[in-house]
């Protein structure tokens, strides 16, 4: 059991820049709706409202953030693939797991997070290794290269299904 239940699968790190690396993160980001859906699987509306950690989110938190943050990955993407390293639009994760689509039955975002990921994986997979070093600057984190967005956002999806899969394990669920 990991110690630190904020980072269950550890800290993200930059993936190394060459093609087996990009199909294997391609390939974790077009699994990630099947492997999220399956940890949710089956939950009460009691265990989704359950926070997955002292002072964390509830699971149910947790299943609208990851196809909110995934959007603005999409977007993020769309965006360095267009343009010349777009300064783009942070947005408040925690003010949106506030708002009322966060209280919402989880079916929805699961639906979004399946669409996202085909159109996602889609352009993922036509990106050339040089696509992968356009960048995208991030008013508070500063220039990230795709390379790098894409490792964060494998990393991201896995992160958060640790989360709940962890919680489950933790309470016998």
């Amino acid at each position: 059991m990991p110690t630190d239940l904020r980072y269950p699968i550890g800290t993200y790190t930059v993936p190394e820049a060459d093609a087996s690396t990009y199909a294997r993160l391609i390939d974790e980001i077009e699994r990630l709706p099947d492997e999220f859906r399956a940890a949710l699987d089956g939950l009460t509306d009691a265990q989704l409202d359950t926070p997955y950690r002292d002072g964390g989110w509830t699971v149910r938190q947790v299943a609208h953030h990851v196809p909110d943050s995934h959007m603005n990955a999409f977007v993020r993407f769309k965006l360095a693939l267009t343009e010349d390293t777009p300064r783009i639009k942070p947005y408040e994760e925690s003010r949106w797991a506030d708002l009322a689509d966060a209280r919402l039955p989880i079916a929805p975002s699961l639906a979004l997070l399946d669409a996202l990921h085909v159109r996602w994986v889609a352009i993922l997979r036509a990106m050339s290794p040089a696509d992968f070093e356009r960048s995208y600057d991030h008013p508070e984190n500063g220039v990230t290269s795709l390379r790098s967005a894409l490792g964060l956002y494998a990393w991201h999806g896995k992160h958060h299904t640790a989360h709940v899969r962890g919680l489950r394990e933790r309470n016998g669920w």
